[in-house]
């Protein structure tokens, strides 16, 4: 059983999990500089700035993501085994061929840790033969849960092996005392993505849910299960009530309302008849003190609703849990079926991954820092953190700036801004400290016995936290991850290593592209402690209510104004993006791409930008920005995000130039130009 430990940061990061491209080059064989440069080590390769993909016909008034990348959005396939392409895709299969190389290497030694998982996971005629023996203990043990009470017990007990029910614990900071860890918890329990995929009445929707119903029923079916169709009508029932319970997307974004401090004793109120103390005591967690839950009133319905569901399908709800996170060490046919759901009818991918690719990300989830201490071993530069901390250093600085004189802001908030800027830490390329796994027992040929030890060792591991000190060192993305976050509680912004290379960030570049790529990623992140949510938490990291009247007042009126902006962008027909959802990205990109324009301004010395390839320096950032942002996107995948990511599409990403003045400038956009925005509809946050 593989671990499904929920870990919920107050934090944001730069993009969803994305699957692949490079930008096309003159030889347009991206497939061989990449895997070229996997073969090459610490030779990353020079991607650089490129034309080729530009579509010159385009006004880039008219449509600056067209103009910059409209040839190769136009003449890139996005390959069989992924649900879009993209910059940051192309640079995660870049890692995966890196990371290959070093287990493949780990492979050939018998006694090697990473080797004995990584060719257990690729033994697929051995998985094929134990069947489903290795899920019997769970499902007689399972067999034997006949009241709630005995539910609770069984979740309990099998929380240690990463099984969440529909009351998710986890150990985290305490977000108004984040010096402190506290036990909180995060409403579960839906097997699709979203609880509009149970609510929404469409024709689409519908579609889906009979793809669910047919996949629980398969799934069951293949388990040895009876009756398995009716089972599968049942389960889907009760995940709809759960969804019903759940609260939205939007809500759950919101800081202040989920911060919910309450004694075990009212949480075991809010429950009712599900006995929350007991899954705790089983769980190893503490049953006195206070916690903290995110969704009190979804809670309290959904204690109801196990109250009142029969128990069949709530083990039903387990053993299907159970089946689905455990696919890929199953059977193939259990194995094929779940990608036919989750991968073909929810993103359109119509192929799934080779073996070798999963088992790399299987090894890495499982063994994350050994496999971590070996890669930037090979494959990060040293020199790297020093070019990309002036890089830091100077666009923190321009935030400070803009800090200083924005309008809106009251002269005694901004003193405590900058105290804010100030206090940030910057993480870049790997952590300062690796975890210790010498408890995971990894055991040849038993993907299930080393998956289940590793699960113990998380949850040990963040049982450990409550009544420690704050893990400063700790990392919430691996090294080999191609992506940034920002940690309100930690006041930290974090960089690993696979982001810090072409096209994001060359040491050798232009200074334009550089700041209009990696440089808008620091700016992002650093925006994301002064976006919607990330404003809510002072210098010291705590939720804390730290605004004027006036200035809360100016800074929700800007961000509503933003929210009405990208409401506007139609996808498809009758789907538009969602700005509510959407806000405290966009804020990341609008506020970061503007304070890395000071930055690279100041970088200057008020000296003018050298004109390369015709272009001048102003040119070259805001394409820097929005190179970056190439992706193409399967239908079924663009619609899913619609309703789940809290980014907006990467087209609609580039587009936040429209309020930038600069850009206005650069390329000689005017009123006739279909992106133009009268200078009083540019929305300013920062």
């Amino acid at each position: 059983m593989n671990r499904m430990l929920i870990a919920l940061l107050a934090s944001t990061s730069l993009a969803a999990t994305a699957t692949a491209a490079m930008k096309a080059d003159d030889t347009n064989d991206t497939e061989a500089r990449i895997t070229a440069a996997a073969e090459k080590g610490n030779e990353l390769g020079t991607f650089g700035f490129e034309t080729t993909g530009m579509d010159l016909s385009v006004d880039p008034g008219d449509d600056f993501y067209a103009y910059a990348n409209g040839t190769w959005a136009s003449t890139t396939e996005i390959p069989a085994d992924k649900s879009n392409y993209s910059m940051f895709g192309a640079l995660a299969d870049l890692s995966n061929k890196r990371t290959r190389i070093i287990i493949e290497e780990e492979a050939a030694n018998p006694d090697s840790r990473i080797g004995i998982l990584y060719r257990s996971y690729m033994d697929v005629d051995a998985i094929n033969a134990r069947g489903i023996e290795p899920l019997k203990p769970m499902m007689q043990e399972l067999g034997s849960v006949e009241s709630l009470d005995d539910y609770a017990a069984f979740l309990g007990e099998w929380t240690q092996y990463g099984l969440a029910g529909t009351f998710a614990p986890f150990v985290g900071q305490d977000d108004k005392d984040p010096t402190q860890y506290i036990l909180r918890f995060w409403q579960a329990g839906l097997g699709m993505p979203d609880r509009d995929y149970y609510l929404e009445d469409n024709e689409r929707m519908q579609g889906i849910r009979d793809a669910y119903s047919s996949y629980i029923t398969d799934m069951l079916t293949m388990a040895g299960q009876e009756d398995a169709e009716a089972r599968a009508a049942a389960l889907i029932a009760f995940e709809t009530r759960l969804a019903d319970a759940h609260w939205s997307r939007v809500k759950n974004r919101d800081s202040d309302a989920r911060y919910n401090k309450m004694s075990v004793t009212d949480l075991q109120v809010l429950t009712g008849a599900f006995d929350v103390v007991t899954m705790l005591e089983r769980a190893g967690y503490p049953t006195e003190g206070d916690v903290l839950v995110a969704q009190p009133d979804a809670f309290e319905k959904m204690g109801q609703i196990l109250a009142e569901t029969d128990m069949q399908v709530l083990k039903d709800h387990i053993l299907m849990s159970t089946l689905t996170n455990s696919a890929s060490m199953l059977p193939t046919k259990f194995d094929e079926r779940q990608f036919a759901f989750y991968g073909t009818t929810l993103s359109g991918t119509p192929q799934q991954q080779q073996r070798w690719e999963r088992a790399v990300g299987f090894t890495v989830g499982t063994l994350t820092d050994e496999v971590s201490k070996a890669y930037v071993a090979r494959f990060y530069p040293p020199e790297t953190e020093a070019e990309m901390q002036k890089l830091v250093d100077n666009v923190v600085d321009a935030m400070g700036k803009r800090i200083d004189t924005v309008e809106w802001m009251q002269p005694q908030t901004k003193e405590r801004a900058r105290a804010k800027l100030l206090n940030f830490t910057t993480k870049i390329g790997y952590p300062s400290q690796w975890q210790d796994y010498s408890d995971i027992t990894v055991t040849d040929g038993d993907l299930f016995a080393t998956s289940m030890s590793a699960a113990e060792w998380a949850h040990a591991d963040n049982l450990s936290k409550l009544g420690s000190p704050i893990r400063r060192w700790e990392w919430g993305m691996t090294p080999m991850t191609v992506n940034a976050y920002a940690n309100f509680g930690m006041q930290e912004i974090v960089f690993p290593a696979s982001i810090l290379q072409p096209p994001f960030f060359d040491p050798d570049a232009d200074a334009a592209i550089n700041y209009g790529a990696i440089g808008a990623v620091i700016g992002h992140e650093i925006s994301h402690h002064f976006d919607d949510q990330g404003a809510k938490y002072n210098e010291r990291g705590e939720l804390d209510s730290w605004w004027t009247d006036a200035d809360v007042e100016a800074f929700t009126a800007a961000g509503k104004r933003l929210v009405d902006q990208y409401n506007q962008y139609n996808i498809f027909e009758g789907e538009n993006v969602n700005g509510e959802l959407t806000l405290g990205e966009n804020i990341g990109d609008l506020a970061g791409l503007a304070i890395a324009y000071d930055a690279y301004k100041a970088s200057l010395n008020g000296a003018e930008a050298p004109i390369i390839d015709g272009t001048t320096g102003d040119q070259r950032f805001f394409l820097g920005w929005a190179q970056v942002w190439r992706r193409n996107y399967r239908d079924e995948e663009l619609k899913r995000r619609l309703k789940t990511d809290t980014h907006s599409p990467s087209v609609q990403r580039v587009w936040v130039i429209r309020n930038i003045d600069a850009w206005y400038d650069a390329f000689n956009v005017t009123e006739g130009d279909a992106m133009y925005l009268p200078p009083e509809e540019r929305v300013k946050v920062w």
